[in-house]
């Protein structure tokens, strides 16, 4: 197990149930899509993860599927502009993260028991809120923060794929939030609407799984601008790195050479020497969408984690700064950093 306790702030861990991933196995014994896995519940607590935020991803299916035909028939996805499908589909995964805590699997954040993983519930994309109305409801139901969008976008703000920004709607939910007292999580969205969102919400923002575009090429708005990364900081968000290959090497191709883990580093630097190191935290995003082989070299688990903590210790980091980044600083955003037991070594 790691010695130094770890929060990661991206997880999509009941969207890889819902694609057949048993997520109570070990990872020599998982099966389903995405394969190999790095990300299974027992692996989570081998690599010492006491904390993440976990994802209802949902996603529009193509103009001429029905509901649910991707992927082997899971039911994350929904038809284009059909709210009560996206909701449908998000109260899937909000339910599984409910028999889980049940099942004393997980706590549901800022509720903290005796669980080994503290869990709080990202929605990333908010299709599934079918207006703004709902927002405090799925407060109440344990989300802590909402992404507007997806890459694809959503009825409320265009993605990282778009260009457009907010809908009407979409600023009526984004004060809904802001009223419930939830986090906007501004990865994935276009420039335009990240822009808009910062210029209306008056709560905290973070980046719970976005990379540094400076160090990518400077165009793709998948990655933030080191404008956004010193707003978010300014504003008492974190930015989470984000670890899928092709964030860290836009040349990376599935099935050729991983990138170096240094990659990953020079964005951990890069957003440490804008936003402080308070403010550069874990949003791994293992397993979202892709397996273990598009992870950068030497990381396969969250064990693995252990070797960027100690490449930064090489770069000068203290015990204490270490640890603020692999844990604290999530923890600290989110109110729970005195609540989760486990402390790490001085």
């Amino acid at each position: 197990m790691s010695a130094t306790r770890l929060f990661d702030g991206h997880l999509d861990l009941a969207y890889l149930a819902e694609i057949g991933r048993d997520m109570h196995a070990p990872l020599s014994q998982c099966r389903g899509t995405l394969l190999p896995a790095s990300i299974t519940l027992p692996s989570l607590i081998d690599g010492n993860v006491r904390g993440c935020l976990g994802t209802i991803f949902t996603e529009m299916s193509e103009e001429d599927s029905p509901e649910g035909l991707q992927l082997g028939g899971f039911q994350h996805t929904y038809p284009p502009g059909d709210a009560e499908a996206a909701h449908r589909a998000g109260l899937r995964q909000l339910k599984l993260y409910h028999a889980w805590r049940d099942a004393g699997v997980i706590d549901l954040l800022p509720n903290i028991g005796d669980a080994p993983l503290a869990l709080g519930i990202l929605m990333e994309g908010a299709d599934p809120i079918r207006n703004a109305d709902e927002v405090r409801w799925w407060a109440d139901q344990g989300v802590i923060a909402i992404g507007l969008a997806w890459a694809m976008g959503s009825r409320y703000a265009g993605g990282n794929s778009q260009t457009t920004g907010l809908t009407a709607e979409g600023r009526d939910v984004v004060r809904a939030i802001d009223d419930a007292g939830v986090i906007h999580d501004l990865s994935h969205l276009s420039d335009k609407a990240m822009d808009e969102v910062l210029e209306l919400a008056t709560g905290t923002v973070i980046a719970s799984h976005s990379n540094a575009r400076a160090l990518l090429g400077g165009a793709n708005q998948r990655h933030l601008r080191d404008e956004s990364i010193a707003e978010i900081a300014k504003r008492g968000g974190v930015i989470g790195i984000n670890l899928y290959g092709a964030f860290l090497d836009p040349s990376f191709e599935k099935g050729k050479k991983r990138p170096p883990l240094r990659r990953a580093l020079d964005h951990v630097l890069h957003v440490a020497s804008i936003a402080g190191k308070d403010k550069v935290c874990l949003g791994t995003d293992m397993d979202g969408g892709f397996d273990a082989n598009c992870l950068p070299e030497g990381i396969d688990e969250p064990n693995d984690l252990n070797t960027l903590l100690d490449m930064l210790r090489a770069e000068g980091w203290s015990q204490a700064e270490v640890a603020r980044f692999a844990f604290g600083n999530w923890a600290r955003m989110l109110g729970v950093a005195d609540s989760l037991v486990g402390a790490d070594p001085s």
